[in-house]
């Protein structure tokens, strides 16, 4: 498996656990000739192996069962979306659009809460509940205290491949630095004036938990693009895609905004985000006037 990326080159992990041998590798020409990319998380066969020096060649690569674009990580089985409650303050804004770019992908989407040392326990508890409203069922974290830690280890190791995202200085990096002895991968302070996360990762790698399920740490960034189509939006909505199950609205093109006859109530937590969105989108769409 290919489990980072350096410049042209690529390591690759072989297949036997106890051996832990990671090869340094060039790609055959042919696959660039047929436009064969080769990324993070994607299955691949070696030939040319030079044990001595631990190098290889990358000849073929096999089908993806997944793929995703922002991070690129191949064979993604889950998606873990870290969000700080403090330093940086959680907003709930910029959660929702890592929400919503998790939601696209059709994978299980986690939902951690991370620094909850830095908070009293009632408004840990508030935050929960709030997430919860929102169709998730949050894991409350502290790498400082390790709360949350060995439950975390339980819900990654179900999967083979799970990609950890969320905005600069929710604490990445100090997630795994806890749950992988010997890791040590570098942390930075958030910055004090503006509350934001300095890049801390700066390419895909991936990690190997006790359990062997592997976990994609990825660089930060704070404000993803919402999706390109308006009248997909309500299924990347947990609790707005559990109303239309119970109560679907009687208008098949209804983007839910309070037109005359729709089913859908504004009474629920994201409503105002969700217009928000909507209003952008097709502000997006709408075809520029000559001047």
């Amino acid at each position: 498996m290919v489990v980072a990326l350096q410049a042209n080159y690529l390591e690759v992990e072989l297949d036997d656990p106890e051996a832990g041998i990671r090869l340094l590798c060039t790609r055959r020409t042919r696959l660039a000739h047929r436009g064969a990319a080769v990324h993070v998380g994607d299955r691949v066969w070696v030939e040319a192996i030079d044990r001595e020096h631990n190098r290889a060649v990358v000849a073929e690569v096999d089908p993806r069962s997944s793929w995703l674009t922002r991070p690129p990580v191949a064979n993604v089985t889950a998606v873990v979306v870290a969000l700080a409650v403090e330093q940086p303050a959680f907003d709930s804004d910029q959660a929702s659009r890592f929400l919503l770019t998790a939601e696209q992908t059709g994978l299980q989407v986690h939902v951690l809460l991370s620094k909850c040392d830095l908070i009293p326990a009632e408004q840990q508890q508030a935050l929960v509940e709030r997430l919860r409203g929102w169709g998730y069922d949050p894991l409350a974290v502290s790498s400082r205290s390790g709360m949350g830690l060995e439950t975390l280890r339980s819900r990654l190791a179900q999967g083979s491949l799970s990609v950890l995202c969320g905005p600069s200085g929710v604490g990445k990096s100090s997630l795994l630095n806890g749950l992988i002895p010997g890791l040590e991968l570098r942390v930075a302070a958030v910055s004090g004036r503006l509350q934001r996360g300095r890049h801390t990762t700066r390419h895909v790698e991936l990690h190997t938990l006790p359990s062997g399920a592997r976990v994609a740490d990825t660089p930060g960034f704070n404000r993803p693009e919402l999706p390109g189509d308006v009248q997909n939006l309500e299924v990347l909505f947990p609790e707005l895609r559990r109303r239309l199950e119970d109560q679907p609205c009687r208008f098949r093109d209804c983007l839910h905004r309070g037109e005359p006859g729709c089913g859908i109530d504004q009474d629920w937590d994201r409503y105002p985000l969700y217009r928000r969105a909507v209003e952008e989108m097709l502000a997006l769409s709408r075809p520029s006037r000559g001047g």
